[in-house]
C-alpha cells in the first residue's frame, strides 16, 4: 500500500514534524512518499537523504490548476492508494484532483488555522461537493474542529478530534544530566540566569515580536533571558525588534536545533506568543519536560494549559501581561516547580 503525505512544504513546524514521524513510523508496513505543494524544506531534504521520495509540485500563487494536474499525475504514476493531507490547502488540492480522474480516499488532518479565518461560501460549497464517504476528517483539537464546521462548512459528525501526542520519555529532563549548565555555557550566561525558551518557526503566526516586547517589559534585575529556537522568514523583523526594545543582551538566537529535549531540560520557563494555534507540540513537549508555561490564550491552547495550573495564559499580543507572568515565575522557583509538575502529571496520565 502506498501513502502520500501531502503538505505545503517540509520546513520545520508542528504539522511537518508529525508528518515526518508518521511516515517513518509506518515505513515498515507501507510505502510512504511525500508531496510538497511549495518547497521541500529542511525536513524534506533529510527525508530524501534517508531514502524517502519527496516531490515538489511548484505551486504558483492563487489557485494553480497546473499544480492540481501535476499532483493528479503523481497519484496515478505512483499508484497512490491513500492521500494524507495536512492542513486545509493540501486537502483542497487533493480533492481537486478528483476533477482530473483520481478517486483516492483522503485522510485530512487540520493542525491549526491561518488568519484571517472566516466562512467563505465558495469554499464551503466546494467542500460539500467534493468530500466523499471514503474520506476521513481529523482535527487536532476541539477549537480546530469548531473552525472546520463554522468556516469550512464540514459536517460536525464527520470530524474526529485526535489530539497531538509525543513520546514523553524523550523529554524527561532526568535523561539529560548537566543540561542546565551546558545551556548557560552555550549562551554565555551566569549559572543563576533564568532562561525562557520559545521553540517555534519564525513565522508571523508565532508573533515573536510580542515575545520581544514581553521581555522588554521585564526587569533586567530578574536575570530573565529569552532563547529563541527556530528559523523562518520573520528573522530580520525579530532582530530589529530586539534592537529597538533594547534587549540585545537578554535575547539569544539558537537557530534550528535537533537537541530540543536537552535544551528544554536546561530551561526554566517555556513561552509561546502565537496569535493562532491548534494543539502546539512545543507546549506538550515543554510540559513533558516539567516546565511552567507562559502562553497566549488562542486556538486550542486552553485545551492543553489551564490558566494558573500548568502556567499562565494571556491575550494575544498582550506583551505587558506576558511580561508580568514571566516576572512572577522568575521570582518564585517553588511556583515554577509546582506548575511544571502539574503539566507533567496531566500529560503522562492523559496519554
Amino acid at each position: 500500500m502506498k501513502i502520500c503525505q501531502l503538505l505545503h512544504s517540509m520546513t520545520t513546524g508542528g504539522a511537518e514534524i508529525l508528518a515526518d514521524r508518521i511516515g517513518r513510523r509506518f515505513s515498515d508496513r507501507y510505502e510512504v512518499i511525500y508531496a510538497c505543494l511549495d518547497s521541500v524544506g529542511e525536513l524534506g531534504e533529510q527525508l530524501q537523504k534517508n531514502g524517502y521520495r519527496v516531490e515538489q509540485l511548484h505551486r504558483r500563487d492563487g489557485f494553480d490548476a497546473g499544480c492540481v494536474k501535476r499532483l493528479a499525475k503523481l497519484i496515478r504514476s505512483q499508484s497512490i492508494d491513500l492521500i494524507h493531507a495536512h492542513q486545509y490547502t493540501p486537502f483542497f488540492y487533493a480533492m481537486a484532483t478528483r476533477g482530473f480522474g483520481t478517486s483516492r480516499p483522503i485522510l485530512f488532518t487540520e493542525h491549526g488555522r491561518f488568519l484571517p479565518d472566516y466562512p467563505r461560501r465558495k469554499r464551503m460549497w466546494f467542500n460539500r461537493l467534493m468530500v466523499r464517504k471514503c474520506d476521513r476528517l481529523v482535527a487536532v483539537g476541539a477549537d480546530v474542529k469548531r473552525a472546520l464546521v463554522e468556516n469550512e462548512g464540514l459536517p460536525s459528525e464527520r470530524i474526529q478530534v485526535v489530539y497531538n501526542g509525543i513520546n514523553v520519555d524523550r523529554f524527561d529532563p532526568s535523561h539529560y544530566p548537566g543540561a542546565r549548565e551546558r545551556l548557560r555555557s552555550q549562551l554565555s550566561l551566569a549559572s543563576d540566569a533564568i532562561v525562557v525558551v520559545q521553540v517555534a518557526r519564525l513565522d508571523y503566526l508565532k508573533d515573536h515580536v510580542t515575545a520581544i516586547h514581553a521581555m522588554a517589559a521585564t526587569d533586567p534585575a530578574s536575570k530573565l533571558h529569552l532563547a529563541i529556537v527556530g528559523e523562518g522568514p520573520e528573522h530580520d523583523k525579530i532582530r530589529q525588534a530586539i534592537h529597538d526594545c533594547g534587549v540585545v543582551d537578554r535575547v539569544h538566537f539558537m537557530g534550528l536545533r535537533r537537541d530540543v529535549p536537552e535544551i528544554l531540560a536546561g530551561t526554566d520557563i517555556l513561552l509561546l506568543t502565537s496569535i493562532s494555534e491548534g494543539i502546539p507540540l512545543t507546549l506538550i513537549e515543554g510540559m513533558a519536560a516539567g516546565l511552567p508555561i507562559v502562553s497566549t490564550n488562542v486556538g486550542g491552547i486552553p485545551e492543553v494549559v489551564t490558566d494558573g495550573v500548568q502556567g499562565y495564559l494571556c491575550a494575544a499580543q498582550d506583551s505587558q501581561g506576558l511580561g508580568h507572568a514571566l516576572m512572577k515565575l522568575a521570582g518564585d522557583s517553588a511556583l515554577r516547580a509546582k506548575m511544571g509538575q502539574a503539566g507533567q502529571f496531566e500529560r503522562c496520565h492523559e496519554g
